[in-house]
């Protein structure tokens, strides 16, 4: 056997050890040529080390780029936030015309954390058709399918990995989310057979997921039984606690009331090319996305890490979290103009083609606010509020990325509560620091008045009024959110005061708003 073969054969056993020792032995064999390189970047990728992967992977390359070694080079500058970069090298792996199935299939999976859905269908193609009975890469298409609105295919690739592999959780909650669902046309049996074979704690998580939601679809009160055994048990496995969020919270308004450091007293960039669309989820971001995306001016980016990478990098704390207090407390160091051109740049990789304005529409910005405000000051804010009850329902029974730290309020009924009230009083703050600067949108006044509250919405982000803004649901760009399905129909009222289906179940949330002071079922009115 070769060192190349031992040192992949040992990859994919997971001996690193045994891996490395036969790459760096085919440096020293010939340190002009990229294999070895690229074995050694693949092992230190694997345990982690990013920041030798990139080393290795980018000495690779330039001995001699290769697809595949382009590809996995794409992967680490992704996840490295380097999303321009992770571009250049996915585009230029698939120029090379790869015939790896996994080259193929790593490619697509790098435009779709660069949020290039379109874009990654026809990787995702060819790696099905080299290896049509790998279940990753059938789900990558399929997933790619569904983003793109191709439902009907979307749907008969995730039927084709159950077939063979039936306790496919992933699938199952996929399949859940497709579409809405009926008592003539539902997966409920099949899904509570799988629950009972469920071998892991995630596994159980998904299918209870998809349980719910299909149950809900359907008017089955058992939904919320699903609901609550997977977020209890979830909430268990995180081992979150509402501090960490508060921590936050106080620590954003402690900097902002005190308006003190560079980021107080530096200018911010002037572009007014950012759209900032933010709140809390589930409150009709992907809605007025598709609304604003709908205007021939502005093109959708969707939800960027660009302004939270921004804050991070040049706080400059050595936290592993994005956010924390003690990384909102350094940011008072950081220069405004600084911020707002780090995230223009990092933006830039994301941003449409031909569209002189473009929108961010990651919901977690509503926290970056103030930040937003001082380092991009003729950017335009917009941010959904919902009544706090519905707000409060969609958030807990939505299954957001589980192990992201910005929705792990959304596993407790009264952490969500909680989390509710802390948001509501940051807006407040927002808007008793900078009047007017953020558009606080209502969701029930959008829907009982779309055409004003389209033009409100439009006349605030400086664009002149555009029918096609109406007809948001023909636009067919992409949607990777939990909308998808929503967003594609005409707007209707269907999701207001849906909490008063569990309102006995929600009453403790509904009662602790209440006793804060906050009307649990008072819409928005601007």
């Amino acid at each position: 056997m070769s060192l190349e073969s031992k040192a992949r054969h040992a990859l994919l056993q997971g001996d690193f050890a045994a891996a490395s020792a036969a790459a760096k032995e085919l440096v020293l064999q010939d340190q002009n040529k990229p294999t070895g390189y690229f074995l050694l970047g693949i092992v230190a990728a694997e345990i982690g080390d990013m920041a030798n992967a990139l080393a290795l992977l980018e000495a690779a390359v330039q001995r001699g780029p290769e697809a595949e070694h382009l590809a996995q080079l794409a992967r680490v500058l992704s996840l490295l936030h380097r999303e321009g970069d992770a571009a250049k090298a996915a585009r230029a792996a698939y120029d090379l015309k790869p015939q790896e199935a996994m080259t193929l299939d790593t490619i697509g999976c790098v435009f779709t954390r660069l949020g290039d859905h379109e874009g990654s269908l026809a990787p995702f193609r060819k790696a099905v058709a080299k290896a049509p009975d790998n279940h990753d890469y059938l789900y990558n298409l399929a997933a790619a399918c569904g983003f793109t609105g191709k439902v009907d295919e979307a749907r008969a690739l995730y039927e084709t990995i159950l077939a063979e592999e039936p306790g496919n959780s992933r699938v199952h909650y996929a399949l859940a989310l497709l579409s809405r669902h009926s008592a003539d046309h539902n997966h409920v049996v099949r899904l509570e057979a799988s629950l009972a074979k469920a071998g892991s704690a995630d596994d159980r998580l998904r299918i209870r997921y998809a349980l719910a939601k299909e149950l809900e679809d359907i008017g089955d009160a058992r939904s919320f039984t699903y609901l609550k055994a997977a977020n209890d048990d979830h909430k268990r496995t995180i081992g979150y606690d509402f501090a960490q969020d508060e921590a936050v919270f106080d620590a954003l308004e402690q900097l902002f009331r005190s308006g003190e450091g560079p980021l107080f007293a530096s200018a911010g960039d002037r572009s007014e090319a950012p759209i900032f669309v933010i709140g809390m989820p589930r409150t009709g971001t992907t809605l007025v996305d598709r609304i604003l995306s709908s205007h021939p001016d502005v093109g959708s980016a969707g939800e960027l890490q660009a302004m939270p990478v921004a804050v991070k990098r040049l706080a400059q704390t050595r936290s592993r979290k994005v956010i924390d207090a003690e990384t909102v407390a350094a940011s008072a160091s950081c220069d405004a103009a600084a911020i707002g051109q780090a995230y223009l740049a990092q933006a830039a990789h994301q941003r449409p083609q031909g569209s002189p304005r473009f929108i961010d529409k990651l919901p977690a910005n509503f926290l970056y606010a103030g930040h937003i405000a001082r380092a991009l000051p003729e950017a335009r804010i917009v941010c959904l509020r919902r009544q706090p009850m519905d707000t409060i329902w969609s958030n807990y029974k939505n299954l957001f990325a589980s192990q992201s730290a910005y929705y792990a309020y959304s596993y407790d009924l009264l952490d969500t509560a909680r989390y509710y009230a802390r948001f509501d009083r940051l807006m407040r703050l927002w808007e008793q620091l900078m009047p007017g600067r953020v558009l606080q949108l209502g969701y029930e006044e959008l829907v009982a008045d779309q055409e004003g509250q389209t033009r409100r919405l439009l006349a605030h982000c400086g664009l002149d009024w555009e029918p096609a803004c109406l007809a948001f649901h023909e636009n067919r760009a992409a949607v990777a959110t939990p909308s998808a399905a929503q967003v594609r129909r005409p707007l209707n009222a269907d999701g207001i005061g849906k909490w008063r289906t569990h309102a006995e179940a929600l009453e403790p949330a509904r009662a602790w708003l209440a006793a804060q002071g906050i009307d649990p079922e008072a819409a928005w009115k601007a």
